[in-house]
Order: structure tokens, then C-alpha cells, then sequence
């Protein structure tokens, strides 16, 4: 006998990136930040006093509110903290997408967004992206055709890494009649020459959402903290009616304060990313990979033809060499492996464990 509600019986949970039980393991798998998080995180949490726990925290976490309004200069009421990512897009569905109806969504992408539609009892529409991983020439007719209440565009794109421009963006929220959400969780290791920034779109659409996080760029995974970016009619109902009471704590709060403190600390980790990225990407395809150019950091490494292994068998073989990267049971990504960018030492042992394992020692 279940007392689970039928949709929740029916339907497939999350699966996450596979955690390490040994601090030996090379994690590559779940797309953290090789580097520790600021020092001043450090000093914040030395100096955090356990005697503040016995009150809750602020509830609307106003002061890191202030904080995020301020670096991206617009209002705290553009603003709300959730815990971690993955609490803004719960708080979104919560929020726009009515039970029984749509939720659009591109594929490949980020596999909790079908997860959380089902949690929901909402419609999936899919639409699949073209072999340049570029949106589909009617996607946003379709998902107008299909009702979609909100529609979820990673960008720039996971798994591949791809970067759709403001335009384009623009073009989307004009044209789609429900919410767009733009999870911007990668944003961060976006090359700034391309002067990428989609917050200044924020004031101009009143449909559209951006979701970031302090997971990846902020090196904060741990932490789980994250916050949503958006008019204040889609803020507004969120902070005071969906968001949980008491949703971040004060902990967390203290700590994303800190982060944002010392940010430039931050952008150089992902200056540091960035310039492992080129050169992992390079020794990728003297091993035989296919590896588009990516805005994130990792990579998704296409397996050729005529490879001595699968994709799926160079996996298990890393696994056995204690380095864990992602492989997905899905027939659009059956031929590829997604890898996150390490530090140089960390990326070297990858290529090193690549070459053996393809015979392609050099």
C-alpha cells in the first residue's frame, strides 16, 4: 500500500553526479569550481558565533538582497535569495505553472526541470535543439501552441556549453506568453570579452526570469545558496507567498555576503577556468575527441567513430583510474562525455588517463 499522490508514484527521481567516497577520487563530474572559495568566506565563518543560531535568520535575507541589487544595479525588489539553484526553479514552477498544465523546456538540458514538472503535475514539452545545439527555428510557437506557463532555457547551454547573445534572449521573452526562466548558472565563466549580460533585460521584459547561482562561480556548492533576478511582478509573489519562511539561513547569508565582498577573488577563479578550459580543450582533440567551444565550466567531449571505446567504456575505464566524469544514459548524448574543467594539474591527469586508455600515448 503507497500514500504517494499518482504523479509522484509515476514518476523518475533526480539522479546526481555520482559523489566520491575517497578524497583520492578526481571529481570531474558535477561541475564545482576547482578552486576554494574566498578567504574572506574563511574569516566570516571563523567569526561566525554559534549563539546566533538560537534566533531565526532575517526571513527575506534583505541584506544580501541589498547586496546582489547593488552589484547588478537594480532594485532589491528585482531580487530573492533561495536555497541553492535548484529552490529558485522549485519556487518558479511553484509559482507560474498551474497543475495539469505546461512547462517547456529545450533537450537536451538540465534533467531536474521534467523532475520538478512532475512534483508539480504539469505537462513536459520538449523540444529538441538542432545539431548546433541552437534553439529550434518554432520554438516559441510551440510552446505558445502548448500553453507553457514557463519555459526553462539553460544558457549558457549544459551539456554543451553553448551561448545564446541578449538578442536572442530579447527575441525569445518577446515572444513567448508565458515566463521565461534563463538559468544563467554557468554565466560566470562566460569569456567577458563578449560583454554578455542579460540583467539589463530584466526592466525590459516583464516575463522573464534569470536564475543564478553561488554553487559554481563562487565556489559554494556546499553552501547552497542562490537567488532569482526578474520584474517585480514575477518577485513579488515569490518573496511573499511561494518562497518558504525562513528559506536561507543566516549562515549562508553571512557567507554570500563575504563572497560578494571579495568578488574580485572570485573572478579570478574563473579567469583561471577559463584559461584551463582553452588548453583542455586543445589536448581533447589531439586525443580524437570532437569538442565544441564552451561559455561553462566543462566540456562535452564527442567520442569519434572510429574510437578504440565508447564513450560509455571510456567512462567505466576513468572510473577504474579514479576519475569520475558525467556519462548519460540518453541517445542524444550516448557518444559523449561532459567534463568538468580542473585545475591544470587535475587536467592533465585526466588527458594522461585519456591517452592510455585510447592507446594514443604521445
Amino acid at each position: 500500500m503507497t500514500f504517494e499522490r499518482d504523479n509522484i508514484r509515476r514518476m523518475a527521481a533526480y539522479q546526481w553526479g555520482e559523489q566520491p567516497g575517497s578524497e583520492e577520487v578526481l571529481k570531474l563530474n558535477t561541475n564545482e569550481n576547482p578552486y576554494p572559495p574566498s578567504p574572506a568566506v574563511q574569516d566570516a565563518l571563523n567569526a561566525f558565533s554559534v549563539e546566533r543560531l538560537r534566533r531565526y535568520p532575517p526571513p527575506t535575507a534583505d541584506r544580501l538582497r541589498e547586496r546582489l541589487a547593488e552589484l547588478h544595479e537594480i532594485s532589491r525588489d528585482n531580487v530573492v535569495v533561495t536555497n541553492g539553484g535548484d529552490e529558485g526553479l522549485r519556487l518558479a514552477m511553484t509559482t507560474f505553472v498551474e497543475p495539469g498544465s505546461a512547462f517547456g523546456m529545450l533537450e537536451p538540458s538540465y534533467s531536474l526541470y521534467p523532475v520538478l514538472a512532475a512534483i508539480q503535475g504539469a505537462r513536459v514539452v520538449r523540444a529538441p535543439l538542432d545539431d548546433t545545439w541552437d534553439l529550434p527555428r518554432d520554438f516559441a510557437h510551440e510552446m505558445n501552441e502548448a500553453g507553457a506557463n514557463l519555459t526553462c532555457v539553460v544558457n549558457p547551454h549544459a551539456p554543451s556549453g553553448t551561448l545564446l547573445d541578449p538578442e536572442r534572449i530579447g527575441r525569445l521573452a518577446s515572444d513567448l506568453h508565458g515566463v521565461l526562466l534563463v538559468d544563467e548558472a554557468y554565466v560566470d565563466f562566460v569569456d567577458p570579452a563578449l560583454r554578455h549580460d542579460l540583467v539589463r533585460m530584466v526592466d525590459a521584459f516583464d516575463n522573464l526570469l534569470l536564475l543564478r547561482t553561488f554553487s559554481k562561480g563562487y565556489s559554494l556548492a556546499g553552501l547552497r545558496l542562490g537567488y532569482l533576478l526578474g520584474s517585480r511582478n514575477l518577485i513579488a509573489p515569490i518573496v511573499t507567498k511561494t518562497r518558504d519562511s525562513y528559506n536561507v539561513d543566516l549562515i549562508s547569508q553571512i557567507l554570500g555576503e563575504a563572497a560578494l565582498a571579495d568578488r574580485a577573488y572570485a573572478e579570478e577563479t574563473w579567469q583561471q577556468v577559463r584559461s584551463a578550459r582553452r588548453v583542455l580543450r586543445d589536448r581533447l582533440l589531439e586525443l580524437g575527441f570532437s569538442v565544441d567551444i564552451s561559455q561553462t565550466n566543462f566540456l562535452l567531449a564527442e567520442v569519434a567513430l572510429d574510437a578504440p571505446r565508447t564513450a560509455e567504456q571510456i567512462y567505466e575505464a576513468l572510473k577504474e583510474e579514479g576519475i569520475l566524469v558525467r556519462y548519460f544514459h540518453d541517445p542524444l548524448l550516448e557518444d559523449k562525455l561532459r567534463i568538468t574543467v580542473g585545475t591544470d594539474a587535475q587536467n592533465t591527469r585526466l588527458t594522461n588517463a585519456l591517452a592510455r586508455i585510447l592507446g594514443r600515448l604521445t
